[in-house]
């Protein structure tokens, strides 16, 4: 698997500290930035595509991390959460905001004797 595609993005939740939601977000944003068009452009199939996602928040257990697989369009995917995004906290209402930043990589089983410059 060579990776074609990595892209990353930043989603919050700023009043339920809902870390899954965060990261939807992120994942979404990350959607944003980039878009799959070499695999229609090439004839590439993207049933063959894997996806890995790594999502960072300050508390990576609060992640279902199906909810954020079940929000990829394509390709077979995995979400990791891992430590890392922020908290930043609202002492003012006992709660704290939630940022998430993801990061999105596309793979692709590329045989490299199959491809050529030209």
């Amino acid at each position: 698997m060579k990776r074609l595609i990595l892209e990353m993005g930043m989603g919050n939740d700023l009043y339920g500290m809902d870390y899954t939601k965060a990261a939807k977000r992120a994942v979404e944003d990350a959607f944003r930035h980039s878009t799959l068009s070499i695999f229609q452009s090439l004839g590439l199939d993207h049933t063959k595509m894997e996806v890995r996602v790594t999502v960072g928040v300050a508390e990576p257990e609060k992640v279902d991390c199906d909810a954020v697989v079940a929000i990829l369009p394509r390709g077979n995917a995995t979400v990791t959460a891992v430590k890392g995004g922020q908290n930043i906290d609202d002492p003012g209402n006992g709660t704290a905001h939630v940022i998430a930043t993801a990061a999105v990589e596309a793979l692709y089983p590329i045989v490299p004797e199959d491809w050529k410059l030209s």
